[in-house]
């Protein structure tokens, strides 16, 4: 039996942060102990300030960004965070309990839930370009908002399945997980 959503939530969001830029505010999660994962559409310049859930403000830099997949790495000296236990996306099912946190309209570390509609890209009638109908998403019933970006997307085990990305037609998406690994292995390469 999983532990309550309160539990799991408590020791993820010890792994999300804050991403602020100027006025504008999204989130983000430790990949590692000095890197943070985001949204690119909520980083638009090379520095940003990252605040932890204990307050802290660190400065983090852009190491690797995607436009086209809306991710974006950054390296936080001295963030110090545990990483977030991931899932790959592709194993899970239509019906599965899924929770978001981030800082959507300034309420910090906010818990949404709901449950995965599927995985993959979104059917013919979206209201989205051609380009981003085709990719593939983690596609939820819960509610986002702007803040969540870029924060971490759940299963009902605390493991990290998706970067919010945005809502359309009330559908939550996310960026699968999978999607980092292969940025950071580009970076590598």
């Amino acid at each position: 039996m999983s532990p309550p959503f309160h539990t799991l939530a408590a020791g993820l969001k010890q792994c999300v942060v804050e991403i602020r830029l100027g006025g504008a505010a999204g989130s983000g999660f430790a990949w590692d102990r000095d890197m943070v994962v985001t949204n690119a559409h909520v980083v638009r310049a090379g520095r940003v300030e990252v605040r932890r859930a204990d307050g802290q403000v660190l400065a983090g830099k852009v190491v690797v960004a995607d436009p086209a997949r809306d991710l974006t790495v950054l390296e936080v000296p001295g963030l110090g965070l545990p990483p977030v236990e991931r899932r790959d996306a592709g194993t899970m099912r239509p019906g599965e309990t899924l929770f978001a946190i981030g800082h959507p309209l300034g309420v910090r570390h906010a818990l949404s839930s709901g449950v995965l509609h599927a995985v993959g890209p979104l059917p013919e009638g979206y209201p989205v370009p051609p380009a981003l109908r085709r990719r593939v998403w983690v596609q939820a019933d819960l509610r986002l908002a702007p803040g969540n970006s870029g924060g971490p997307l759940a299963d009902s085990e605390g493991r990290v399945v998706g970067i919010n990305t945005m809502i359309v037609a009330g559908l939550a998406l996310a960026v699968p997980i999978a999607q980092v690994d292969v940025l950071l292995r580009r970076r590598a390469a």
